[in-house]
């Protein structure tokens, strides 16, 4: 059913592409975004050099505010909506510059016309849990499913990478050859180097959240399972941290959105829901990072804060999901396997620094505060 849906989806937004494509190109760009960060800073980057015309396509589930202008025209282009998906597919019939931020279907049937260049700016500065053909899942997928993804990663004419570890991940996923690869490094990044914009963000936080002055903060950032849309069904015994940090720290916890925060309230002074900040943010406040298979850890090194993994279920995970190399090459922090070791890292401090810094370096090595700028100028100059 899931596969006959899809299908029956793509051949109505087939038909309308191509009815749509008897419009001539026009010079605009267009950018289909679910997770917005890196289209935000690409976005300053691009008003800036050039005076395009921009049309942004927006996901329900895209937690960006862009600011509108004269320019500019923002669509929330979900199906719900007939008329604004019309007007999406219309729009990205006759662009000529195309940015993508993840895995969108419909891109098996959009055959774009000759000169459009379709940019794949990735969600994440690095990753740990396989996807694309790579993905465990992929087997137990119909050959129609398969040809798709196929299809859809045929329509990248770039990706933008941060480090060449990136391009090997994207060569074995999409499929990419290196002239398809930007090595410009990754817009959101630009954020880190920043300084009038980190002093901002601090100040705002501080503001919103004043026991940062008084306290150091733990930032638990969990990837999202399947199941488990309750904090209290997942694996960090929060009561535990509370009894041997309370005075100390405080827990920031950053959720998926699906994530339902069911908090008691004996840790009312100790647990905060920062899920609706931003994450690079809120990693800006932190002191130490608690994650397991997330790709944050790619960006929040470039604080160089220490980062501890906590890897309850890797062998299930392992096993269901997959991930791109052992998982004790891949991170540059201890792996605490329950609350316990997890604390103990933390409390004595048994972190090696040296490793994580490496890591970071290793991870962005592209990504320099000026990746925005980069892509832009790389992108419109291979216009002309």
């Amino acid at each position: 059913m899931r596969d006959l849906t899809i299908t029956i989806y793509l051949a109505i937004f087939w038909m309308l592409f191509n009815l749509c494509s008897v419009f001539s190109l026009k010079s605009k760009t267009i950018f289909v975004t679910s997770f917005g960060d890196n289209v935000l800073y690409t976005l300053h980057a691009l008003d800036k050099q050039t005076d395009q015309h921009v049309v942004i396509l927006q996901s329900r589930r895209c937690r960006v505010d862009f600011d509108k202008a004269p320019n500019r025209i923002i669509i929330c282009y979900e199906t719900t909506n007939p008329l604004n998906w019309i007007r999406a597919i219309y729009h990205l019939a006759t662009s000529n510059k195309v940015f993508i931020d993840t895995y969108y279907a419909f891109l098996a049937v959009t055959n774009f016309k000759k000169g459009v260049q379709c940019i794949q700016l990735w969600h994440a500065a690095g990753a740990m849990k396989r996807f694309g053909l790579e993905d465990l899942s992929i087997h137990n997928r119909s050959a129609v499913a398969r040809r798709r993804f196929k299809e859809v990663y045929k329509r990248f004419n770039y990706v933008v990478i941060g480090s060449e570890k990136m391009h090997q991940i994207f060569h074995r996923a999409f499929d990419v050859t290196n002239h398809q690869v930007l090595r410009t490094g990754i817009p959101r990044t630009d954020f880190f180097f920043n300084e009038p914009e980190k002093t901002e963000v601090l100040a705002n936080l501080t503001e919103d959240m004043p026991v940062i002055k008084d306290k150091k903060v733990i930032l638990y950032a969990p990837t999202y399972r399947d199941k488990q849309l309750i904090v209290h069904d997942l694996a960090l015994e929060i009561e535990k941290l509370y009894e041997e940090f309370k005075d100390e720290y405080v827990l920031f916890l950053s959720l998926h959105p699906a994530v339902h925060v069911d908090l008691q309230h004996d840790f009312i002074d100790f647990v905060y829901d920062v899920s609706s900040y931003h994450i690079n943010h809120v990693s800006l406040v932190s002191d130490v990072l608690i994650t397991d298979y997330s790709s944050i850890p790619f960006e929040f090194a470039l604080l160089h804060k220490p980062i501890i993994f906590f890897a309850y279920d890797l062998e299930e995970y392992e096993r269901t999901r997959g991930l791109w190399d052992e998982y004790e090459h891949l991170v540059p922090g201890p792996i605490a396997r329950n609350t316990d070791e997890l604390i103990h890292i933390l409390k004595y401090d048994e972190f090696n620094m040296g490793k994580l810094i490496s890591f970071a370096r290793d991870w962005n090595e592209y990504s320099h505060g000026n990746s925005s700028h980069q892509l832009i100028e790389t992108i419109y100059q291979k216009q002309n």
